[in-house]
């Protein structure tokens, strides 16, 4: 009776693993489509100033752009970057609109305006990344990096070239 208490137990846990990775979503990142005015600086600036890796492009057509509610119509080229490799890779997908009429919103602040304000990046080295920006001519803000309460982790914050704020956040190793 005990082997078959014992044996039952273990089945459960192995089902309760096998279960446990179950999800409504095939991955546990999202995708961030960004539109900018100037495909090729957005590029620049995401690939050489914060380190993301081209991974290629498509093109969302016409009909689909129109019927999925993503524009008025018209066809659009996706630029796809990540960090990371793999399907668990952040990605954000860079997009200039053929609409002259897109308004930038208010980025004084990270508050200034309602909506997705800011990127968050996690870095493992803020020396590397202050580098990396000053060899890609990114100015960082005010008197970043500021130092995190407790001394150990260091908050740099730039902005791409359309002003919206991107954060990179790591380790105090940047003196």
């Amino acid at each position: 009776m005990k082997l078959s208490i014992h044996f039952f137990a273990i089945f459960s846990f192995f089902v309760s693993l096998a279960s446990a990775d179950e999800s409504e979503f095939r991955t546990a990142t999202i995708d961030l489509g960004i539109v900018v005015s100037d495909l090729a600086k957005s590029m620049k600036f995401y690939t050489e100033a914060v380190g993301f890796n081209s991974t290629g492009e498509f093109t969302a057509a016409i009909d689909v752009t129109r019927d999925s509610g993503l524009s008025a119509g018209e066809e659009i080229v996706i630029k796809k970057l990540s960090l990371g490799k793999g399907n668990g890779a952040t990605t954000i997908k860079l997009m200039r609109s053929a609409i002259e009429k897109s308004k930038k919103s208010d980025q004084t602040y990270i508050t200034s305006s309602l909506g997705f304000s800011y990127l968050t990046i996690h870095v493992n080295s803020t020396k590397t990344a202050l580098e990396r920006l000053k060899k890609a001519g990114v100015k960082v803000l005010a008197k970043g990096p500021a130092i995190i309460p407790g001394g150990k982790v260091a908050l740099t914050v730039v902005k791409d070239p359309d002003g919206n704020f991107v954060e990179l956040v790591g380790p105090a190793d940047h003196q």
